[in-house]
């Protein structure tokens, strides 16, 4: 999957409140008719739970793409260089250790 756009993370956003503008138009509607126009709302809600699902779904793949990249470039870092790789770990476990000494 590739990067989410700008373009298309404002349209997820803005997917997103449309949900949250149509379910509460459903329960206001829901609280006084019972008839044709909740059964419009409720295929409306449906409609924009769906294109929100897809939206939040690709937007995890691009996370879950990118994280891959990045532990993927730490691994060659590490095969690269093991000994500074060792040095940033022993000093930053060395830091850690020295923050919770102090408690």
């Amino acid at each position: 999957m590739s990067d989410l756009s700008t373009a298309q993370k404002d349209q997820l956003m803005s997917d997103l409140k449309r949900v949250l503008a149509d379910a509460e138009a459903l329960l206001h509607a829901t609280a006084d008719d019972t008839g044709e126009e909740v059964t419009r709302l409720r295929s409306r809600v449906t409609a924009t739970l769906s294109q929100a699902k897809t939206g939040l779904i690709e937007a995890q793949a691009a996370v879950v793409d990118k994280a891959k990249v990045a532990a993927k470039a730490t691994d060659e870092y590490v095969h690269d260089n093991p000994w500074k790789s060792i040095g940033i770990a022993a000093g930053v476990g060395l830091l850690v250790g020295a923050l919770i000494g102090r408690r």
